[in-house]
């Protein structure tokens, strides 16, 4: 609970304490499930007085929030230096279509990274499209090229970091400076990091997005997004949003809530159980590559040393020289490992992949890769034992060994 005269906390403990401001903290430890559509006013003069109004806190309708969804908000506002609110919206790609939407305009170009997340590439190659923007793909590891791929009607750029299944870090900093000096708003999917462990807004970006769905959650029980900007930027989302008629419910904003309480350890303990089942999987014969910035050696690492204070448990390897009924073998052996999308929960994830399909400029296998390691996996490492993992993952060669 928030006192006056408090000094500035850690994020571990504003992780336990954000969102607590409300008249509410006084009497309980999580804030109480508001559902309602109606609000109700005092008098005519109420009623006029609030139409001027467009702020969390303030009761106007049940699409602008309550307490719940507020101190949602709030919690993550606290958790992310330089924002002036964080926008919630119903889904991690509501998130991505709403603020895209808040900055651009038709006849505008956006500029995507090529290693985003499929459904935003599909989104700059579909909705916006039909609405006139017009996209170009970059290799964020280009710094010359993603310098002349601007032009005159160029607004937006749209980052992720590190990239979605190959996980390249690139230079934030250096691209959204490159942004700016062309008066461009740079956007950026932080999931994977989360404002624990890339401040997104502190090294350069307009805006940082966020899919609560995965690590803030935690749980796979809730699908939600948010964005997070300074003044400039947070009232536009705002606004934005409130023209969609984006709004989350009450019950999920304190699912989010709930998860956001354990997701410091929860991070911790899967970040050093991921580095852990990298290292060995490093080790492996049938692993041509592991993708993961936080091993030492990997393409990234030095960036990801330099601008990162944390990692997560979402991380991939390519197997050596294999096809994919092999790579259909290892996983389908898998028992602690289930088969599916999405990550950041508890429990633990494989999902084989092929990029070439989702990706227009980076090439794939990279430079100085043999054309035959090609076939990935990508794991997210749950809340399990990192030996019992291992040992599913033994057993997973194993199986497609044997093929």
């Amino acid at each position: 609970m928030a006192k006056e005269g408090d000094t500035q906390r850690t994020a571990a403990t504003t992780l336990v304490t954000g969102g607590r401001s409300g008249d509410f903290a006084r009497h309980v430890v999580n804030p109480p499930v508001w559902r309602g559509s109606t609000h109700l006013y005092d008098s005519c003069e109420d009623l006029r007085s609030r139409k001027g109004s467009n702020k969390d806190g303030e009761f106007f309708y049940g699409r602008r929030g309550a307490p719940t969804q507020w101190a949602l908000s709030e919690a993550l506002t606290a958790l992310e230096p330089g924002a002036a609110g964080t926008v919630l919206y119903p889904s991690g790609l509501a998130a991505i279509v709403g603020a895209l939407l808040a900055v651009l305009k038709p006849g505008d170009v956006l500029l995507v990274s090529d290693n985003a997340y499929d459904p935003t590439r599909n989104t700059a190659a579909g909705l916006l499209k039909r609405y006139g923007v017009e996209h170009r793909f970059f290799d964020p590891l280009d710094m010359d090229a993603f310098a002349d791929a601007f032009c005159d009607r160029a607004r937006a750029v749209f980052l992720e970091n590190p990239g979605s299944l190959t996980m390249e870090v690139c230079d934030i900093p250096a691209l959204a400076r490159i942004a700016r000096e062309h008066d461009a708003v740079s956007l950026v999917d932080n999931t994977w990091a989360t404002a624990l462990g890339f401040p997104a807004l502190e090294h350069g970006c307009d805006i940082a997005i966020t899919a609560l769905t995965k690590h803030v959650g935690g749980h796979s029980d809730v699908m939600m997004g948010s964005a997070a900007a300074g003044d400039r930027w947070y009232r536009k989302l705002r606004l934005t949003a409130q023209e969609l008629g984006h709004v989350v419910s009450p019950d999920d904003a304190a699912l989010a809530l709930r998860g956001l309480r354990t997701m410091g350890v929860r991070l911790e303990r899967q970040s050093a159980s991921a580095l852990a089942l990298a290292q060995w999987l490093a080790a492996r014969d049938e692993v041509a590559h592991v993708l993961c910035p936080a091993l030492p050696g990997t393409p990234g690492h030095e960036l990801w040393q330099r601008d990162f204070s944390g990692s997560c448990g979402l991380f991939s390897f390519v197997l050596a020289g294999r096809d994919d009924a092999a790579r259909c073998r290892f996983v389908d052996a898998l028992s602690l490992f289930g088969i599916g999308y999405s990550w950041g929960g508890f429990e633990s994830l494989a999902l084989p992949f092929d990029v070439n399909p989702v990706r227009s400029v980076m090439a794939w296998p990279r430079a100085g890769w043999g054309l035959e390691d090609r076939h990935a996996v990508r794991l997210s490492v749950g809340l399990e034992d990192a030996g019992d993992l291992i040992a599913d993952l033994e057993r997973g060669f194993a199986a497609m060994n044997e093929g």
